[in-house]
């Protein structure tokens, strides 16, 4: 699994934009791990979150120590261009090949809906996760709630520990199928909560958004995702052109836009 885009963006010094915090919001750091939790219990019901999903989300819930040990040990991410490409791109070709050719009819399905062309998809997908192998292991809700506690960036993992709270609601995924990334990414492609609630697609309409298990809903949330962010139909992604500032959407680190950039131009000519 490749390092997440959150921690990425962090070792960049990228600042996210957040919505206003309540008055009311639980504090990060208030009293032991047991009094925050109760007192963002509270807040979550008072967002308008069920009592249900807040039992199912955060019953049991205990803070994570090598999420917190992982979060205070990050390394700015230093690879050049050429390091990091040379290293993820090659040995992932053929078997993005190989799934351009497996999912051509959805990724062509995909495009004609959102504009972003297979390609592209296929090397975020390759990228990511090893085209869903490499998902992670991490318990969401609980690494969540324990960056929230902690006070780095607590008002963030907050929102985002709330948004995990609704994707349970909404029945996409249940708590013990909501594992991946440290820093609280799940699905192929590594959505944050925020994400998969404004993103996340039912695109074979079974009825469920399913980042985790579901390939159809993977791409086209991913490309829903680009799309979102101003992609542009029938254009280039390579640096300097219209698209690649969305691929900079994606992961706000020149290199790791690049390196989906390259593979997908890879992508592109392979037989």
């Amino acid at each position: 699994m490749t390092i997440p885009r959150f921690v990425l963006a962090a070792a960049l010094g990228v600042a996210f934009a957040l919505p206003g915090i309540p008055a009311l919001a639980a504090t990060c750091g208030t009293g032991n791990f047991e009094t925050w939790l109760g007192q963002f219990k509270t807040e979550a019901a008072g967002k308008g979150i069920s009592q249900a999903a807040i039992n199912a989300g955060l019953s049991g819930v205990t803070p994570d120590q090598n999420v917190l040990s992982r979060d205070k040990s990050q390394k700015v991410f230093s690879q050049s261009f050429e390091e990091f490409s040379g290293r993820m791109v090659p040995p992932r070709l053929p078997r993005g090949s190989n799934m351009m050719k497996r999912y051509g009819s959805v990724l062509s399905r995909i495009e004609e809906t959102y504009g972003v062309p297979g390609e592209v998809l296929v090397a975020i997908w390759g990228l990511e996760t090893d085209f869903g192998v490499n998902t992670g292991k991490f318990q969401t809700i609980r690494s969540l709630a324990t960056l929230a506690y902690d006070c780095r960036r607590g008002d963030e993992f907050r929102l985002e520990l709330l948004d995990a709270l609704r994707i349970v609601e909404r029945g996409d995924l249940s708590p013990s199928d909501m594992r991946g990334a440290w820093a609280g990414e799940i699905g192929q492609t590594q959505f944050m909560p925020s994400s998969w609630m404004k993103y996340a697609v039912d695109f074979d309409g079974n009825g469920r958004r399913d980042l985790i298990h579901n390939v159809p809903d993977v791409l086209a949330s991913t490309a829903n995702y680009l799309a979102g962010y101003g992609w542009k139909r029938g254009k280039d992604w390579q640096p300097g052109s219209p698209n690649f500032p969305v691929l900079q959407q994606w992961n706000k680190s020149e290199v790791y836009a690049r390196t989906v950039a390259y593979f997908a131009t890879q992508l592109s000519h392979a037989p």
